[in-house]
C-alpha cells in the first residue's frame, strides 16, 4: 500500500529546511516529470497547449513549456498573467529561449492544465469556469498538473473541473484525487519525482492507497485438511431471501468450509448451502442486514451480537433500524458495509448528524474518520466508486472497482466474501481489505459488456482470481 496525504506543503517545506533544496529545484523536477509523461505518449502530432495559472502551479506549466520548446510545437497561454514570484521568473526564462506565448486557446494535440493545483479552497471564478469548459471540449489528450483544476481540497468539482486523461501528482498521492466526485476527472495518476526519493520526501500518514498486492487470497496450503478447517459462515435471512442466498453463495465460493442461512421459511437454496432455525454452534462468522426488511429474528441476531467469539458483518437494511445503536454498543468485532445513503441513516441514528447523500459524498474522508474515532474497534467500509475502509481513523482506499458493480446484488456478494474471510480467521481489517479488493478486481476482469454483470457472474469471476 502507498501513503496518501491531505496536503504536501509541509513535505515541500521539509525539503527546503532539512535537505537544502529550494522551490526552483523542486519545480524543475516537477516539470521534468510532466515532460517525461508527454514524451512517452504514443501521439504522432506534437502540438502542445499549456494553460497556466498565475501561481506556482502555473509556474510548473511555464517551466514545462521551456523544457518542451523545439522538441514540440508549444503554445503557452496565461489567461491572467504571471503573479507569483516563481511564475514570473519561469516566464522570463521561457521567453528567453523563445517559447511562443499566446493570448488565446489554440488547437493542439495535447492540452496541459496547469491553472490551479491541489490547494484550491474556493470555487472557480466565472472566467476560469469558461476556460475549463473550453478545454474540456477540445479533442486532445489531456494532462493535469498536480490535480485537475476545479477539484477542491475535499476532492469535489467546484463547480466543474478539467477532465484529464492523466493527472501528474506532484511529490505524492493526495486525498482530493480519491474523492468519489473526482473519479471522472482524474484519469490515470502518475506521481512526479521532485528530486528526492519518496522514502525521503514522504512523512507519516494515516491514509493509504491499496494495491493489488495487498489482496491476500484464502488459498489453501494445508494438504491434510477438512471442511471444518475453513470456517462456517452464517447468514441471517430477512424479508428478501435472495440477498442472503447471494451472500452465502459468494462465501462458499470464496473458501468457507460450510455456509448456513438462518430462516424459518421454506426457500430454495443451492444444494451446497444449508438452512437452519438456529445459529450453529460451530459458527465462525455471521452476516446480517442484506434483504433484512423490518421483520426478522431479533432474538437470534442479539444472541450472536452478545457472543464475543463470533465476528460479524452488518449491511444494508440494518442501518435504518434502531437496533444498530444497541448493536454498536455491544459488539466490537464487527465490520459495517454501508453505501452512502445507508451511511447517512447510520450517522443520524447514532447521533452524529443529519446528512444528505450529496453531503456524504462531498465529505467522505472526514465522516469516515469521525465515525471510526467514535467506534474505535469497528471497521467501516463505505462503498463508492472509491471504496474507503477505515479503522480508528486510519483510512485505506480501494480504487479498483468498476461501474459494472452498479447492480443489485453486488453488495450482497461483497458481504459474503468478507464474511467468508472472517470465518477463515482473517482479522476485521484484513478481511475488509482483501474482500473489497477481490470484489473490485473480479469486476474489472469481467470480459463481457459492463452493463451485463450479475451476482452469479461476479461470483464466477471471484473464483478465477
Amino acid at each position: 500500500m502507498l501513503k496518501v496525504f491531505d496536503e504536501v506543503y509541509s513535505l515541500d517545506r521539509r525539503c527546503y529546511e532539512e535537505f537544502g533544496l529550494n522551490e526552483d529545484i523542486l519545480m524543475e523536477n516537477a516539470a521534468q516529470s510532466l515532460a517525461r509523461v508527454i514524451k512517452s505518449l504514443d501521439i504522432k502530432k506534437k502540438k502542445v497547449l499549456i494553460v497556466s495559472g498565475p501561481g506556482n502551479n502555473g509556474a510548473d506549466g511555464v517551466t514545462l513549456a521551456r523544457i518542451l520548446h523545439k522538441e514540440f510545437e508549444v503554445y503557452l497561454y496565461l489567461p491572467v498573467g504571471a503573479k507569483s514570484k516563481m511564475c514570473q521568473i519561469q516566464l522570463q526564462r521561457a521567453q528567453k529561449v523563445g517559447v511562443n506565448v499566446v493570448d488565446k486557446i489554440k488547437k493542439s494535440d495535447i492540452v496541459v492544465d496547469a491553472l490551479f493545483g491541489s490547494g484550491l479552497n474556493k470555487p472557480l471564478s466565472e472566467e476560469f469556469v469558461n476556460i475549463v469548459k473550453k478545454l474540456n471540449k477540445k479533442e486532445a489528450y489531456k494532462i493535469a498538473c498536480d490535480i485537475p483544476s476545479g477539484i477542491d481540497t475535499k476532492g469535489n468539482p467546484s463547480p466543474i473541473a478539467f477532465k484529464a486523461d492523466i493527472t501528474v501528482s506532484m511529490g505524492a498521492y493526495k486525498t482530493p484525487l480519491f474523492g468519489d466526485l473526482a473519479k471522472d476527472y482524474i484519469g490515470k495518476i502518475v506521481v512526479a519525482d521532485l528530486g528526492v526519493s519518496k522514502d525521503v520526501y514522504e512523512g507519516e500518514s494515516d491514509t493509504f492507497l491499496l494495491e493489488k498486492s495487498d489482496m491476500r487470497l484464502p488459498l489453501r496450503k494445508k494438504r491434510n485438511s477438512n471442511k471444518g478447517d475453513y470456517g462456517h459462515s452464517v447468514f441471517l435471512c430477512g424479508d428478501k431471501p435472495g440477498a442472503s442466498i447471494i451472500a452465502a453463495s459468494a462465501a462458499f465460493a470464496f473458501g468457507s468450509g460450510l455456509c448456513t442461512v438462518i430462516t424459518n421459511k421454506n426457500i430454495n437454496l443451492p444444494y451446497e448451502i444449508m438452512s437452519s432455525f438456529l445459529v450453529p454452534k460451530n459458527c465462525t462468522s455471521f452476516c446480517f442486514g442484506m434483504g433484512l426488511g423490518k421483520e426478522y429474528d431479533e432474538e437470534t441476531l442479539f444472541e450472536v451480537v452478545e457472543n464475543e467469539r463470533i465476528p460479524v458483518v452488518a449491511d444494508a437494511d440494518i442501518f435504518s433500524d434502531k437496533a444498530i445503536v444497541e448493536i454498536l454498543e455491544k459488539k466490537k468485532n464487527m465490520i459495517l458495509t454501508p453505501h452512502p445513503r445507508e451511511f447517512a441513516s447510520l450517522l443520524k441514528l447514532v447521533g452524529m448528524g443529519e446528512y444528505s447523500v450529496k453531503e456524504i459524498q462531498e465529505n467522505r474522508f472526514a465522516l469516515v474518520r469521525d465515525f471510526t474515532q467514535k467506534y474505535k474497534d469497528i471497521v467501516l467500509l463505505l462503498k463508492g466508486s472509491n471504496v474507503l475502509i477505515a479503522k480508528n481513523a486510519k483510512v485505506y482506499i480501494n480504487t479498483f472497482g468498476t461501474n459494472a458493480l452498479s447492480k443489485g446484488g453486488s453488495g450482497d456478494v461483497l458481504t459474503g466474501v468478507i464474511g467468508s474471510l472472517l470465518s477463515q480467521g482473517y482479522s476485521l481489517l484484513d478481511a475488509a481489505v482483501t474482500g473489497s479488493l477481490a470484489h473490485s478486481i473480479a469486476s474489472s476482469r469481467y470480459e463481457k459488456a459492463n452493463y451485463s454483470l450479475t451476482p452469479s457472474t461476479l461470483i464466477e469471476s471471484l473464483k478465477c482470481l
